[in-house]
């Protein structure tokens, strides 16, 4: 695998191009701009991203991410009409939120993957002077052949930089914001242009009338987790009438598991916002018994403790601590149901949270069958279009405990949802522990019986 640094570039085929955008700490959205030999794009069709994934039939994609791959871009070359002479990908931070910065990202990595050749990678250097947008690398024509050429190029003034550098006509909006206008004001582009928040509008070159390039990302609509897989929810930190909804559903399974018993119970263990670490390990990750957090704390100052409480004081919201969502936790459960049917908790305030991880446990009586032989199931829904289910896979008994789904609110635009499935050892009863960095103890907490 070769590396090149900033303005090298190097000879790529007319095959199918796949181009990974990886990155650490705060998420970075990847669109590409297919642009003429001017220098401009022909029409707000050329700019490909995950509200318009496509581009020239299919000859330009992108791809979300899934449990399998990064946020990527997939190419093909020589399905590119002779009017496209570059394609440039770009890298960037929430069009909606003024204050995210390629500051708050550790590290950003482009993987450019062809069949038949060895991936080239590139790294931008770091951006710290307040940029919000980056051309990461563009794919261009050179004579017949084509080339891969390493940018790295930042702007502070994020996609209306961009715009207006690739034809762009952008259209300022001076509605009221959740932002304190004060603080809305940004540097320049790498041009050290000043400019206001702005909302890029795409033009035709005819000078045709367009209608706003939509930049906020879609809801989910209804979608399940496969196992081990994660997805990301889009949310508004600032809106105070957000909900975010969790159940535990369960039919019982069977008539004859629901004669033998079917009360389960619905856990959120969590680390609250002021607590959370953005550690070294991927949030999620099961850990080991002396396991010690350590990471940088999620709000910058902040004493964060670096071991988890494991006992019945710790941060947990459930049948006998219902919560609230006035004051803190800003989580309460709805209630305990004691026969198949659901229990929900409400989730409010996302800014006041780290990470919440959901938790099943099997009441005693239940007797010995497996979780997934009651139906068990979470679901989460934002009530703005974006279900996700995770379901369980195995067959597992002798078992009182299960994780399932871990809920991670440390980015600044949205949470992860994590499915887990994680099982407490055969015959514990002993709670599961959510550490300050988001990894997950087994049978490391307290052990609480529930009797009918």
């Amino acid at each position: 695998m070769s590396e090149l640094r900033k303005g090298e570039n190097t000879e790529v085929g007319s095959a199918r191009i796949t181009a990974e955008l990886h990155n650490l700490g705060d998420p970075v959205d990847l669109s590409a701009l297919l642009v003429a030999v001017d220098g401009k794009v022909r029409s707000d069709d050329d700019l490909v991203f995950y509200n318009q994934p496509s581009a020239e039939s299919g000859a330009v994609r992108h791809l979300a991410a899934d449990a399998g791959s990064p946020e990527r871009i997939e190419m093909d070359p020589a399905a590119l009409p002779v009017d496209v002479h570059r394609v440039v990908l770009v890298g960037s931070c929430d069009p909606d939120d003024a204050t995210r910065t390629f500051r708050d990202v550790k590290e950003v990595l482009m993987r450019v993957v062809q069949h038949g050749a060895d991936p080239v990678c590139f790294r931008p250097p770091a951006l710290t002077d307040g940029e919000r947008a980056v051309l990461l690398v563009e794919i261009y024509r050179r004579g017949p052949t084509w080339k891969l050429r390493a940018i790295g190029q930042g702007y502070a003034n994020g996609l209306a930089g961009l715009a207006t550098d690739f034809g762009i006509e952008v259209e300022e909006t001076q509605g009221p914001s959740l932002l304190d206008q004060s603080d809305k004001g940004e540097t320049g582009s790498s041009l050290d242009t000043a400019t206001t928040e702005e909302t890029p509008r795409l033009t035709t070159q005819d000078a045709t009338a367009a209608s706003p390039m939509n930049l906020h990302k879609p809801p989910l609509g209804k979608i399940s987790l496969d196992k081990g897989g994660q997805v990301s929810m889009g949310l508004d930190k600032n809106d105070r009438d957000l909900v975010v909804t969790a159940s535990l559903e369960w039919d019982g399974g069977s008539e004859r598991r629901r004669r033998l018993g079917a009360d389960l119970d619905l856990y959120a263990l969590f680390v609250p916002a002021s607590k959370a670490l953005h550690g070294r390990k991927i949030p999620g990750t099961l850990v080991r018994s002396r396991h010690v957090a350590q990471g940088e704390p999620l709000r910058p100052g902040a004493v964060v403790p670096a071991t988890a409480k494991k006992g019945k004081s710790a941060d947990v919201v459930y049948y006998k601590r219902l919560g609230s969502v006035r004051s803190r936790p800003y989580i309460r459960l709805d209630g305990d149901s004691r026969v198949p049917g659901r229990e929900s908790l409400r989730i409010v305030r996302p800014d006041e949270h780290g990470y919440v991880l959901l938790c099943a446990y099997s009441a005693l009586s239940n007797g010995f069958g497996s979780f997934r032989s009651f139906g068990a199931k979470v679901v989460i829904t934002d009530g703005r279009g974006s279900t996700v289910t995770v379901p369980l896979f195995e067959n597992t008994k002798t078992r009182y405990w299960v994780a399932i789904a871990l809920v991670d609110f440390t980015a600044a635009d949205g949470a992860a949802i994590h499915h887990i499935e994680a099982y407490s050892a055969r015959m514990t009863e002993r709670r599961p522990v959510l550490h300050p960095d988001g990894t997950i103890e087994m049978n490391a907490g307290p052990v609480e019986f529930k009797r009918r």
